[in-house]
């Protein structure tokens, strides 16, 4: 008799939900933070490498950017290509962007060296 009257009790109920919600949110918000890093650094990683990969190549892509530096000497000059990689990051807590007022993008950038020789 006391035990089923134990297992029908609901007062628990309401405190584990008290309970529950503010730390599914924090959670969520937790690994949104996890995920957002790791996408940044694998986005600066990979533009660094894109960026190797056309300073070598010398196929640049429309979004690159190249400053061009003058050399002392007249045989040789130096520019540095800078490339960017952007993309979205999935949101797992609903309305994140809404409340920010901006979309989750990470923008990684990866710079080479260009060595011209005229």
């Amino acid at each position: 008799m006391k035990i089923s009257r134990i297992i029908s009790d609901e007062r628990g109920n309401v405190e584990s939900s008290l309970t529950l919600i503010p730390l599914i949110f924090l959670f969520l918000l937790a690994m949104q933070l996890i995920l957002a890093m790791s996408m940044r650094d694998a986005d600066s990683l990979s533009a660094s490498d894109q960026a190797s990969v056309r300073a070598i190549s010398g196929a640049f892509s429309p979004s690159d950017r190249e400053l061009i530096f003058d050399s002392p000497d007249r045989f040789s000059n130096i520019s540095l290509l800078i490339a960017t990689q952007s993309r979205r990051i999935p949101q797992l807590i609903p309305g994140l962007s809404q409340l920010l007022g901006r979309e989750l993008r990470t923008d990684g950038k990866g710079v080479a060296i260009i060595e011209n020789t005229r």
